[in-house]
């Protein structure tokens, strides 16, 4: 992107369903590891890094070059984000057109898993913030059952998903009783597309990250400029219908409550979205190894305070989660 470009030798892209693929590859023998070319670069630990909705690979500024420093680091942009490919949304009873996409968990965790297939990696550790937490779930679910399992999850303040269906009895009476008017709304391109214009705004943008980002630290204007781009690209809003519409997708603790491999956990403990009260929940689960707490961040630390968190990554993909 040309608002946070990284080195040239990092950025490839793949195609996959048709849809162009943008991901970067950074550390030993980066320069190998092309999907397209089918070089392999398979020896050593990779880390994969999973940004969450609306975001895209640069929100891994901070994380990229600190990482690389002993290890391979590859993060992508999940399909209808960043300069990934953007298709059609398609939701359910819709009649899907060739090239609809129907957006959630389970394609991203498959574009994870199927890019990975293709650059043949070796092990791998997965590292995922917001939505990019369960997608990192199900990839690890995903890569257990192909008899490859990762060497660990790492989650970055994960989605909740409260809006979900399966947590409407956990809503107030008005939301729940007006649940069916809100899934008949959110399903209408019309307002869709308004909404999302109306949030890619500069000032809008800003403000989300103001509260994302309560101590104000690293709100810059390459960060606004990395998540609007984006935006402007044809097809941007339909990943945004799309993932409005998730009322019926994969949560957390169905995904942990079946996972073997190890899981750490990093959280903001300011977090305005995700409480830390849930994630301290989620340490009743057997895979998961360890929860560090992280006063006055909110939900995005790995962007919002590197300092703090590049050291606690690199613990955990020492072997900390084990």
């Amino acid at each position: 992107m040309a608002s946070l470009p990284y080195p040239e030798s990092w950025i490839h892209q793949w195609q996959w369903r048709g849809e162009p693929v943008s991901y970067v590859v950074a550390g030993p023998e980066a320069g190998a590891a092309s999907a397209d070319a089918g070089d392999a670069a398979s020896t050593g630990d990779t880390v994969v890094l999973i940004h969450g909705f609306g975001a895209c690979k640069e929100h891994w500024r901070h994380t990229i070059a600190p990482l690389a420093a002993g290890r391979r680091v590859l993060a992508l942009d999940l399909l209808g984000f960043g300069a990934s490919g953007k298709p059609r949304a398609v939701l359910a009873g819709e009649e899907a057109a060739p090239g609809d996409c129907r957006y959630g968990i389970d394609l991203w965790a498959e574009q994870v898993c199927a890019l990975l297939e293709a650059l043949e990696p070796g092990p791998v550790s997965l590292v995922g913030n917001s939505i990019g937490g369960v997608v990192a779930l199900r990839a690890a679910q995903r890569l257990e059952q192909q008899g490859r399992p990762a060497r660990q999850v790492v989650l970055v303040d994960c989605a909740q998903r409260a809006l979900d269906d399966k947590r409407l009895a956990e809503q107030p009476p008005l939301r729940r009783y007006g649940r069916p008017l809100l899934k008949s709304l959110v399903r209408q391109r019309w307002l869709t597309t308004l909404l999302f214009n109306q949030l890619s705004r500069p000032g809008v943008i800003r403000k989300v990250l103001g509260v994302a980002y309560p101590s104000g630290a690293n709100v810059d204007d390459a960060l606004v400029a990395a998540l609007l781009e984006p935006t402007r690209q044809a097809g941007a809003a339909e990943a945004f219908r799309g993932f409005i519409n998730l009322f019926d997708d994969l949560l957390a603790p169905q995904l942990l409550a079946e996972l073997h491999t190890p899981v750490a956990m990093i959280w903001g403990e300011a977090d305005p979205w995700e409480p830390v009260a849930e994630a301290r929940r989620w340490q009743d689960f057997a895979c998961v190894r360890s929860l560090e707490v992280l006063p006055g961040l909110g939900h995005c630390p790995h962007d919002e305070a590197p300092e703090r968190v590049n050291p606690l990554l690199l613990q955990a993909l020492a072997g900390g989660a084990a």
